[in-house]
């Protein structure tokens, strides 16, 4: 089984990544960065752990709030460095581990926490920015990234009891996984900070001491803080620091602080330090049981015939052709799509298995390599096929078989904004995809 060897907690400002692009290790005033991060390097580079399990709040780069999330894990299977409006830094991507995560995510909804999943986007400097500094990465990466984005910038955000909670559902997750893997949990953001308003350059070292303390030995009076008491002791984008109570939730009650340290050069209090647990047990029946109870919500579904559902491993599997037909609400990419398919495919690196399938309108294909079936009704609307057709196409049935079955066997719609007339549904506007 997976297990957490240990946690690291690491501030985010952009200020690192600017003192690791521009090389400034010998220059007094940013020094004492580098020598701050050198422990979290060594005991990374002694632990050697598999994946980091990474929690960062994205900084209005790739997520936006026209859908903003409270806790968004990354199942993908690679990530890059964001341009964050001046150009992406000069990093290599780093490999994900989309087993681990789907596992996660699997097992988080089991344990009630509502997660949204993201893939293919970029993260920002509250990734990148302390993961530069924590290992080399030329030519690549010598671990896995699985990303945890946390929706600290819109109000309301979750208690900080939730985070603490979320990191504890978090550990059952990991040991769950039955692969054999070393798993580090990074925490990021803060310490003290305010970068808005007439209080913008606010700092508070004292308080930042303390909540390392408390951190360490009594996470629970943390967790019973209110976001007003964070923003008033640290600053109202220091409050970020709830974000490191998932990693201290994820590890047990007692934890060894094997490095801690504190550094204040511009706007935001800098903080690294490494946790190891002082307990290493397991529970293995506690395991099976969360293994069970994970597997509750969907026993029996797979016995269900001509049943197949959309799981996160289908999402990433098939998440290129997914997005081609997803951007058939774009009118630009339908007309092309309606002007010259075989360009269109080319220009979105579809492969040949996928080409083929909407060329022969494979209705039932495409929903066993991994579609949606709300995107094969994007694609009918687009191409003049009615949903009814669809459904008798999958069924292996006529048109007219199949509205023997209904109702309203008269009945012809669509999504599209047109009506049937227009599209010139008949008989032959689809295959049977068989």
């Amino acid at each position: 089984m997976a297990r957490i060897i240990g946690g690291i907690a690491a501030s985010h400002t952009p200020t690192i990544g600017f003192a690791f692009d521009k090389n400034k290790r010998e220059d007094p005033v940013w020094a004492p960065i580098f020598e701050n991060f050198a422990p979290l390097s060594a005991w990374l580079a002694e632990q050697r752990p598999d994946v980091l399990l990474f929690i960062y709040n994205d900084h209005v780069t790739s997520f936006f709030f026209d859908h903003y999330s409270a806790f968004a894990l990354g199942v993908g299977p690679q990530w890059s460095p964001a341009d964050e409006g001046g150009g992406a830094r000069d990093l290599p991507s780093i490999a994900g581990h989309p087993a681990l995560a789907e596992h996660i995510g699997q097992s988080l909804m089991a344990d009630e926490f509502d997660m949204s999943f993201f893939q293919n986007k970029p993260l920002d400097h509250g990734c990148f920015s302390p993961l530069s500094m924590l290992c080399p990465h030329r030519p690549e990466w010598p671990l896995k990234l699985v990303p945890l984005q946390m929706g600290v910038l819109q109000m309301p955000v979750p208690r900080a009891r939730r985070f603490y909670k979320l990191g504890q559902a978090l550990r059952r997750a990991i040991e769950s996984y039955p692969e054999d893997l070393r798993v580090a949990i990074v925490a990021t953001g803060g310490l003290s900070h305010q970068v808005h308003g007439e209080r913008s350059g606010f700092n508070n070292p004292e308080w930042d001491q303390q909540f390392l303390d408390l951190f360490e030995r009594d996470p629970e009076r943390l967790a019973d803080m209110t976001l007003a008491e964070y923003a008033t002791l640290g600053g109202f984008e220091g409050a970020e620091v709830v974000m490191w109570l998932t990693m201290r939730g994820a590890l047990p009650a007692g934890v060894v602080c094997r490095h801690r340290s504190y550094y204040l050069p511009s706007m935001t209090g800098i903080a690294t330090a490494i946790y190891e647990s002082a307990d290493a047990g397991v529970d293995e029946r506690a395991v099976e049981r969360h293994r069970a109870r994970m597997a509750v919500e969907l026993a029996g579904a797979e016995k269900l015939p001509g049943t197949y559902p959309f799981t996160i491993g289908a999402a990433m599997k098939s998440f290129r052709i997914n997005d081609y037909l997803h951007r058939m609400i774009e009118p630009h990419h339908r007309e092309q799509f309606l002007r010259d398919p075989e360009a269109s495919f080319d220009a979105a690196g579809l492969s040949d298995e996928e080409r083929d399938l909407i060329r022969r309108r494979d209705w039932l294909g495409l929903l066993r390599y991994g579609v949606i079936f709300f995107l094969l009704e994007k694609l009918g609307a687009v191409t003049g096929v009615s949903n009814l057709h669809i459904y008798a196409a999958m069924r292996g049935e006529s048109l007219e078989d199949f509205q023997r079955t209904r109702n309203a066997p008269g009945a012809l719609y669509s999504v599209a904004g047109k009506g049937a007339g227009d599209l010139g549904w008949d008989k032959a506007s689809t295959q049977s995809g068989k």
